[in-house]
This record gives C-alpha cells, structure tokens and sequence, in this order.
C-alpha cells in the first residue's frame, strides 16, 4: 500500500499539493505498489484538527484521478463525511485511524456495500497519544479493542470478508509496544482478519537506529520484512520501490508466499 499524503504537515513527507500528488500516484504505481492510501489530515504526533473543507478538497481531486489506474484505492480519514465523498467519487477502501468511531462512520461504510475497511487501533487522539501511553498487556488490549470494533461493524451487516486490522503502530505506543506488537500479529489473525502493518519511517525505527527520518528506509523495509515474516497481509509504505525489492527477493528465497 503506497502512502499518499495531501498535506503541509505529515512527518515524513508533508507539503505535496493536490497536483504533486497526481503524479505520485502514478509513480508509486510505476515502483509497484497494489493499492493507493490518500490522506489529507496528518495524524503524526501532535497534529491539529483539520477542517472538514479542507481535507476534502485536499483529497477529492487526486481520489478521482486514482481511480482511473486501475488499483484499488483507499482514503485515510476518520470524518464520516469525507469518507461519503471518497466512496462516492469511487474509493474503494476506508483506513481509519479511528476505527469509525466517529458518530456516523458506521453508517456510512454500512451503506456503501462494496467498500473495504481498515480498523486501527490507537490510544487517545494525535495531539496527545505519545505524552504517556500505558497498557497492562498491549497485544490483548489492541486485540480487544479491534475484535469489539469489528464486531461492531458486523453487526451493522457489514461482511467480515471486508475487514482488515490495524494494530496502530506508533499511535499511542511506546518503542517496546511496538515491537511487541511485530510477534502480536499472532493473536490479531487469530481474530480471523487481515492484519495490515504501517511501520514507514517510525519514530520506534529512529530510536532503534538512530536514524533520522529522512534516513529510515533500510529501517523500514527491515520493518515491513518482519511485519510479513509475522502474518501481516498488506504493508502500508513510502518506500514502495526498496520494499517491493525486499519482497521479490524473499519470495525468490522461499521465505515470502504471497
């Protein structure tokens, strides 16, 4: 899953315009990315609020060129009216960092019977998640909370054939969370579920390594390799071309089926 940020502010590339970010879509198709996650809100640590005007306009341009290359595409937003106008102008998959908790969100996923949906899980809000994230068992809390949403939505009528998880890797977590979390996949599938990991360019992999984030590529598709290694289905990058490398030569070497 090739990120696309319609932003001033995201953490690793923010300041792609709507026109910009036309051509990258393409480009990240060209690298071989599968599928197209737009945003236009950052949801890094301490971001503000965006108005629902501006996301829109922010991302409804590039969701209806994206549509057109054939790919499946998703739009990262947790506003329920956002979400209407992606899948209406043709999206085909909603990423909320929410987990449509947002009053409404449900409904309108119910409503569009065709669209996937990625639940994550994070604690707290994007202003205040990393101030002091606490957890007894963070693998069962993450699991609980993911299996009540998804629940949730089943019970709206919305087929479980089109529900992935998202453990929330960075959101509300500390270094050691996350990286419990890589093996903590384990009970994540065992809901019976997708898991999609987005581990690109982490603050966890810059306390690692001690890379900046301009110098966390080889960090992240170590990353992305171990997400794989530990059941996740779909992998949510910037650096589509060196991940997909990463995955070509694993296949070659049997340690990669899908």
């Amino acid at each position: 899953m090739g990120i696309v940020n319609v932003t001033p502010d995201s953490f690793s590339d923010g300041g792609r315009g709507a026109g910009q970010a036309l051509a990258y879509c393409e480009q990240l198709l060209m690298q071989g990315a599968d599928l197209l996650d737009i945003g236009g809100e950052s949801t890094r640590p301490g971001a503000a609020a965006v108005p629902l005007e501006v996301e829109i306009e922010r991302v409804l341009p590039v969701i209806r060129h994206a549509v057109t290359l054939g790919v499946p595409v998703s739009v990262d937003t947790c506003k329920p009216e956002v979400m209407r106008a992606a899948l209406d102008a043709g999206a085909d998959i909603i990423n909320d960092v929410l987990a449509l908790q947002a009053a409404g969100a449900i409904d309108v996923v119910a409503a569009h019977s065709h669209c996937g949906v990625c639940l994550m899980h994070m604690q707290g809000d994007p202003r205040t998640m990393q101030q002091a994230p606490q957890y007894g068992d963070v693998v069962g809390e993450v699991c609980d909370f993911l299996a009540g949403r998804a629940g949730m939505l089943c019970a709206a009528g919305v087929g479980g054939d089109r529900i992935v998880l998202d453990p929330g890797i960075g959101f509300g977590k500390t270094v050691e969370q996350n990286f419990a979390l890589l093996p903590g996949q384990q009970a994540l599938l065992a809901l019976g579920y997708p898991v999609l990991a987005g581990w690109s360019r982490k603050s966890s992999l810059g306390a690692v390594t001690g890379r900046a984030v301009a110098d966390r590529m080889v960090p992240s598709v170590a990353a992305a390799l171990a997400a794989v290694a530990w059941g996740a289905r779909i992998i949510r990058v910037h650096d589509v071309a060196d991940t997909v490398d990463a995955l070509k030569i694993w296949r070659h070497a049997g340690l990669c089926c899908t």
